[in-house]
């Protein structure tokens, strides 16, 4: 497909969405329609552990949680890349192991595909798709370019993007580096090891240590 039909099949699927919603939401929705997808999800980057991710409801979309939550899987090498980066869902892949052990829970057989989002020269995220069907449909090269052509929107309406989920896991790393006394990356990795064990989300994790249900300590 060429980009200009590419472009007007984003933009035509995108005023097609509800506007009373987030913008990072529609744009994923958007984006999914866009390739004919299963699903998908949005991860914007506003630098080191600065994160907001959106995902389409169904099967898939607790993937993208796991990735935050273990610091690894597709879309980190994706940004970290900077190139598109292709896996089957329930394969062992050596970069991310905890992770593609994992996704083998899912079921179904599913290539997802982890595109960097670039914006005024830098990567800004990553646009994931997660596709059922023949994946020789979607070509990197089209997938590249509506996943910059979404950075690009988003750069122009970040003050649109909202970043206050995320003010709960700095207050509580904080919380974790005064009693343990560490750097904020330990203190970081130990609210994640937190929120694996308990097979919850980053939020729900800070939250225990905000509200002390959780503490912290070299005491048994």
């Amino acid at each position: 497909m060429n980009p200009p039909e590419l472009l007007s099949r984003l933009v035509r699927n995108l005023a097609e969405t509800d506007d009373g919603r987030p913008l990072l939401t529609r744009l994923c929705e958007a984006c999914v329609d866009t390739f004919q997808a299963q699903g998908g999800a949005l991860t914007v980057s506003a630098g080191r552990g600065e994160q907001a991710a959106v995902s389409t409801p169904g099967v898939f979309e607790d993937l993208e949680p796991l990735q935050e939550v273990l610091g690894e899987g597709p879309v980190h090498q994706a940004m970290a890349d900077d190139r598109v980066v292709a896996v089957r869902i329930g394969s062992l892949v050596d970069e991310y192991p905890v992770f593609s052990q994992l996704t083998g829970a899912v079921g179904g057989e599913a290539t997802l595909y982890a595109v960097p989002m670039r914006g005024e020269g830098r990567v800004v995220g990553a646009l994931s798709m997660y596709v059922t069907a023949d994946p020789r449909a979607r070509s990197s090269e089209d997938l590249q370019f509506v996943a910059d052509a979404v950075g690009t929107i988003l750069l122009g309406n970040a003050e649109l993007l909202d970043w206050s989920e995320r003010s709960p896991f700095h207050l509580a790393t904080g919380m974790v580096v005064a009693q343990l006394g560490i750097g904020p990356d330990d203190a970081s990795a130990m609210i994640r090891a937190h929120a694996f064990s308990r097979s919850t989300s980053l939020l729900s994790a800070a939250q225990d240590v905000l509200e002390r249900r959780v503490t912290f300590s070299y005491d048994d």
